[in-house]
């Protein structure tokens, strides 16, 4: 039985691969962070599956005693600050997470077992401000936010260590992946809850930034099999995984709307609070690296995952008001 450990396994990449690796008959073990209240929503149907241990990318002891304990022949760093405009309020702790925390987690594989297959999250936020339509494995990266920036540091050092120290270390670098489990601050989430609110009769408006950057929007749960799929290749590389669409984000608000029977235009607000100071209008990913050396496909359309996320969002408000009703 394979050993995979999993930071970041209460998000929702990280639930979606836990549940993949145990499929695969994976034992499977997730790094979580001490505090005082919990929040293993997303793993919640998997505890008694999965084995948790504790650890934090900001103190290299503790990455140490992780692996030690674990014994993983697969790593997958998923942990970070993840969410771009916390970025601009708290750029020093994004660096410290999401740049060199990831240093910090190569050097403990490096010194306890340097035959740790490593994976690294990377972001189609790197190309920021592209420099070429569809963006593949050799645009240069243009970041435009301080998330985009600790990307970009993040993936290079993951080469840096490949290159180095020959480790099995490789980056997917993931365009934007969406779900029901992704979090309420993102828009695409921020966007279906507010449907399923208005839908409900729980609110009457949903306030929104820039309608118009477009986006290369897949699927959460088929973009964890990419990355399980990197590291079982001969030998490591890096691959942009993607749909190969762009779809502005005005158009994921209207297909919302439709699926909940409602007229964006007596709901929706822009407000000038949501404008980021560099916003990145354009991404799109060219695949076809992963195609051709993974076998990668998407599976689940832009329109399925819209209707899905909003679905899920009007079952779950409705399932909380009818509890709150008969309690």
């Amino acid at each position: 039985m394979k050993r995979a450990l999993i930071t970041g396994i209460t998000g929702q990449d990280g639930s979606y691969l836990a549940e993949l690796l145990l499929e695969k008959d994976y034992e499977v073990f997730g790094m979580v962070r001490r505090a005082s209240t919990e929040t293993f929503e997303r793993i919640e149907h998997l505890v008694d599956r999965v084995s948790l241990a504790q650890g934090d990318l900001l103190d290299p002891a503790s990455l140490l005693a992780v692996l030690e304990e674990t014994q993983p022949q697969e790593v997958y760093n998923l942990a970070a600050q993840s969410f771009v405009p916390t970025s601009w309020n708290q750029p020093v702790l994004t660096a410290e997470y999401t740049a060199v925390g990831v240093t910090r987690l190569l050097e403990a594989v490096r010194r306890v077992d340097p035959q740790i297959r490593f994976y690294q999250a990377s972001s189609s936020e790197m190309f920021g401000k592209v420099r070429e339509v569809p963006q593949n494995e050799l645009t240069p990266f243009y970041p435009r936010s301080p998330y985009g920036v600790a990307k970009a540091y993040g993936h290079f050092i993951t080469v840096n260590y490949r290159e180095s120290y020959d480790l099995f270390a490789v980056s997917g670098i993931l365009f934007n992946h969406e779900s029901p489990r992704r979090g309420l601050e993102f828009v695409t989430r921020k966007i279906s809850d507010g449907v399923a609110r208005i839908k409900l009769g729980l609110e009457s408006e949903l306030r929104l930034g820039d309608l118009e950057p477009r986006r290369d929007w897949g699927y959460a749960g088929d973009y964890v099999r990419a990355m399980w799929s990197m590291l079982q290749q001969d030998e490591p590389s890096d691959y942009v995984v993607a749909t190969g669409e762009a779809h502005p984000i005005r158009e994921f608000v209207d297909l919302a709307f439709a699926r909940a029977g409602l007229d964006p235009g007596d709901h929706v607000r822009v407000d000038e609070r949501f404008l980021r100071p560099a916003e990145v209008d354009h991404l799109v990913g060219d695949a076809s690296k992963a195609r051709a050396e993974l076998g990668w496909e998407p599976e689940v359309t832009f329109r399925e995952l819209v209707e899905l996320m909003v679905d899920a969002d009007v079952e779950r408000l409705a399932r909380s008001a009818a509890t709150g009703i008969a309690g």
